[in-house]
């Protein structure tokens, strides 16, 4: 199968720069997996959409303020550091901007807001995939990101960080910090709407994916069996993953909000369909062909072309009903991507 198999025509005006004006009062296209009909409605309608034997399952993954700025001690030029996680060892793995000008003993400095000197670090390894393993002088903790940090807006937002960004650049049940970007789908969700999908007696449960910056790289090979997915770590707590297996075995309707989810479920599923591995990594590729073992329906925003994430969607509904509902979300003006409107693949 090939990439270019999954292109659209995609304006750039479309691609949203700013959340809406009010969280959850975005558009929502209702598609069919089944039939390919769709339908244009609103996220306030999502509650009623759920079929009345289901469970919703979201990602509370917290979006850390991975993004810093530091200097360099040997020349004072400022470099970008996007840190990506904590590595076994006690050093950070991140993304630094003129990579190939920052080498294994290079230091540096980050201050703080009066410009004092508040951690120093030096590069440790330099990583095949371009990544730094960075150490720093002292332990750092989720204070030095809530200080010193940014929120990391993915590279198709065209502008800097604002406070809007640190509350709406998160979803209303985020709990464990370590994702460099919001599991996207959950943005839409308010207290009310919540409030409306338990009162109709269907169950939220939560599980754990910390997305990685990998979720942005684009797939670089001709034909997408070829392609390399990154790794992100998930975590389904025993609880949860009773409660999700025996809602699967009673027949109910399993709805992923979002791709983070629906990678978590499906990573921790065995061939029966019944969550089993409940703590790791996943690399897993969803694309068509794919057999879901557990879930059945996705709410989901709009991809970017030519994405990994439009291959999962199209894994589930199909890559003719997804580009023809896709078309129809272009013509009518739906906003894409992170800060973008909603679909509900249902079916």
């Amino acid at each position: 199968m090939l990439t270019k198999d999954f292109y659209f025509d995609l304006p750039d005006s479309l691609i949203a720069q700013e959340p809406s004006e009010k969280r959850g009062e975005d558009r929502l296209l209702v598609l069919d997996k089944n039939s390919g009909e769709y339908k244009d409605m609103m996220m306030s309608d999502f509650p009623s959409l759920l079929p009345e034997n289901s469970v919703l399952v979201v990602n509370n993954s917290k979006v850390r303020k991975a993004r810093t700025y530091a200097e360099s001690v040997e020349t004072g030029g400022v470099v970008e550091f996007l840190f990506l996680g904590k590595n076994s060892n006690g050093s950070w793995k991140a993304m630094v901007t003129k990579s190939k000008r920052q080498k294994k003993g290079k230091r540096f400095v980050w201050k703080d807001s009066e410009g004092k000197a508040y951690v120093y670090a030096v590069i440790e390894k330099e990583n095949d995939d371009g990544t730094r393993d960075v150490r720093f002088d002292s332990d750092i903790d989720e204070s030095f990101f809530q200080t010193l940090g940014h929120v990391p807006l993915p590279p198709y937002i065209k502008r800097e960080d604002n406070w809007k960004d640190e509350n709406r650049y998160q979803t209303i049940y985020a709990k464990k910090e370590g994702s460099v970007a919001a599991p996207t789908a959950g943005l839409h969700f308010t207290p009310e709407i919540m409030e409306k999908i338990k009162e109709r007696g269907i169950k939220i449960y939560e599980v754990t994916l910390h997305v990685g910056a990998g979720t942005f790289l684009p797939v670089r090979s001709e034909e997408i069996e070829n392609h390399h997915m990154h790794t992100e770590s998930y975590e389904i707590s025993p609880e949860t993953a009773e409660e999700l297996n025996k809602a699967k075995r009673e027949g109910k309707t399993i709805v992923a909000v979002g791709t983070t989810s629906i990678r978590t479920l499906e990573s921790a599923s065995d061939e029966n369909g019944v969550l089993t591995s409940l703590k790791g990594d996943t690399s897993i590729f969803i694309y068509p062909g794919y057999k879901f073992k557990f879930v059945d329906n996705l709410l989901t925003n709009f991809h970017t072309p030519e994405s990994t994430l439009l291959m999962l969607v199209s894994a589930l509904a199909g890559k003719d009903h997804i580009l023809t509902s896709y078309r129809h979300a272009v013509e009518e003006k739906y906003r894409f991507f992170s800060y973008g409107d909603a679909m509900f693949i249902k079916g």
